[in-house]
């Protein structure tokens, strides 16, 4: 007796692999600012930019759209969601509201391995931060200072316990630097008008001594000095 092959399927099976790809370089440029507010999102065009066809593009842009960073319209496709002061205001209040519950959460729940991976994630944004210094940074490097910026966030509400928390915390970092980005580019002087580092120490030092009051204030308020100067980008633009 002869039993079928199962592990060599007769027909195609869609590998999620070129979707995944045209999801990420899309967002990647949505969020840096390459593919513009307002630019039509052709699928000719897409093709030809980051050669892949149209299937894959197509499951990226929708998947785009239920983030917000991408806005379809009847007959005319997709286009790149719109900035404006008061989108980006809302996201960042609202930023604010979840991300400091999240933190007061994770304060109150607080472990061994959750102060542990705070430190290890500020110490990694740190020496990335110094590598970065002077201007010099290629995108490489650029990328990876935020990648561990993002880590060191996330490490702050990582004991929230609560996957929703999370959720909402994932998607409006999204929102938000989609605006912060751009900003850091176009802003000069933005570094020298104020002191991130200092501002993530500070939220930690008060995290790790367990003052949900400090952390949740100084959390709120690096934040709204983020909002203040992209709002001023935002109005001399």
């Amino acid at each position: 007796m002869i039993l079928p092959a199962f592990d060599t399927p007769t027909t195609p099976v869609k590998s999620p692999t070129l979707t995944e790809q045209a999801y990420h370089d899309l967002k990647r440029d949505i969020m840096s600012g390459e593919l513009t507010p307002g630019q039509p999102l052709r699928l000719e065009f897409l093709k030809q930019k980051y050669q892949l066809s149209f299937s894959p593009l197509r499951e990226a842009l929708n998947r785009l759209q239920s983030e917000r960073l991408v806005n379809a319209f009847a007959l005319k496709g997709f286009r790149v969601a719109p900035l404006s002061v008061k989108e980006m205001r809302d996201s960042i209040d609202t930023r604010i509201f979840v991300d400091c519950e999240a933190l007061k959460r994770s304060i109150e729940r607080a472990t061994d391995q959750w102060e542990t991976q705070i430190v290890a994630a500020l110490h990694a944004l740190d020496i990335a931060t110094q590598r970065g210094k002077g201007g010099t940074a290629g995108d490489a490097q650029y990328e990876l200072i935020e990648e561990r910026h993002l880590a060191l966030h996330q490490a702050l509400v990582a004991a929230c316990d609560s996957r929703w928390l999370l959720d909402f915390s994932a998607r409006l970092y999204v929102q938000t630097e989609r605006y912060r980005r751009p900003m850091l580019v176009s802003t000069a002087g933005y570094h020298s008008q104020r002191d991130v580092s200092c501002e993530h120490q500070e939220i930690v030092t008060a995290a790790l001594s367990r003052n949900i009051g400090a952390a949740t204030s100084l959390l709120a308020a690096h934040y709204e000095k983020t909002a203040t100067l992209i709002e001023r980008a935002l109005t001399v633009t």
